[in-house]
C-alpha cells in the first residue's frame, strides 16, 4: 500500500494545502480536533520522528519552522500546540512522520 501522505505531497491525493515548499507540505486535517488543525509533513518519507531525526535532523527543524510560520499565519498568537505521535501506543496512525499543529481554542492538559 502506498503512503497516503507521500501521495498528498506528490499531489496525487487532494488536500486543503496551507503551505508547500520543496521540503515540507502542510494541509488541514480531515478530522480536526481544534479550530485550527494542520498536519505538517516532510516530502521525503520517514516513518516516524526517530527515523527522521536520525536520517535528516535539518529536515525536522524545517518541519518545526514551517509549523511556527503557519501558526503565525493562522493568527494563533494566544498559543498553540505541536504534537508528534510515534508508534501505535503513541497514537500514530499514518506511517509517515507528521506534526499536528493545533490551536484556536484553549487546550487542556493532560491531552488524553
Amino acid at each position: 500500500m502506498e503512503c497516503p501522505f507521500c501521495m498528498i505531497a506528490a499531489g496525487t491525493i487532494p488536500a486543503d494545502l496551507v503551505h508547500a515548499d520543496d521540503r515540507v507540505v502542510a494541509f488541514r486535517d480531515i478530522n480536526p480536533q481544534a479550530p485550527v488543525h494542520v498536519l505538517v509533513i516532510p516530502r521525503e518519507h520517514h516513518g516516524n520522528v526517530g527515523a527522521l531525526a536520525t536520517a535528516n535532523p535539518e529536515l525536522l527543524g524545517d518541519l518545526l519552522a514551517a509549523a511556527a510560520q503557519i501558526a503565525a499565519d493562522e493568527d494563533l498568537d494566544a498559543g498553540y500546540r505541536l504534537v508528534i505521535n510515534t508508534g501505535g501506543d503513541g497514537g500514530q496512525t499514518v506511517d509517515h512522520v507528521h506534526v499536528h499543529l493545533l490551536g484556536g481554542r484553549h487546550l487542556t492538559w493532560p491531552p488524553g
